[in-house]
């Protein structure tokens, strides 16, 4: 089971750290991705980290602003925004698979899913 938090308001140029826990498994031999979902379009792939966390991919639009990072010890994965704009607002969900090239471009292949976290940028 991964949980998702740390979403909430906040002011376009501030910043949020959003945190996924995993709970019954350790998810330390997955991918741990960051997608996010605005209201009225389709899910959208934001960020993958790689089981040991020595490859991290992420959509061009938050290239310079977010990173993903994990802590296997933990069993979780974090999403530092920075310079949020308002086009960042969306539900955020983590992922995990065992292929970060799935969780990369395949999300319909994705094995775990978290809850949302809501993200809300006000201009």
């Amino acid at each position: 089971q991964l949980q998702a938090s740390g979403g909430g308001l906040v002011q376009a140029g501030g910043s949020l750290r959003l945190s996924c826990a995993a709970s019954g498994r350790t998810v330390s031999t997955f991918a741990m991705g960051w997608f996010r979902q605005a209201l009225g379009k389709e899910r959208e792939f934001v960020a993958v980290i790689s089981c040991c966390g020595g490859s991290t991919y992420y959509v061009d639009s938050v290239k310079g602003r977010f990173t993903i990072s994990r802590d296997n010890a933990k069993n979780s994965v974090y999403l530092q925004m920075n310079s949020l704009k308002p086009e960042d607002t969306a539900v955020y969900y983590c992922a995990a698979d065992t292929n970060v090239i799935v969780v990369r471009r395949a999300p319909e292949r994705v094995n775990y899913w978290g809850k949302g976290t809501q993200v809300t940028v006000s201009s």
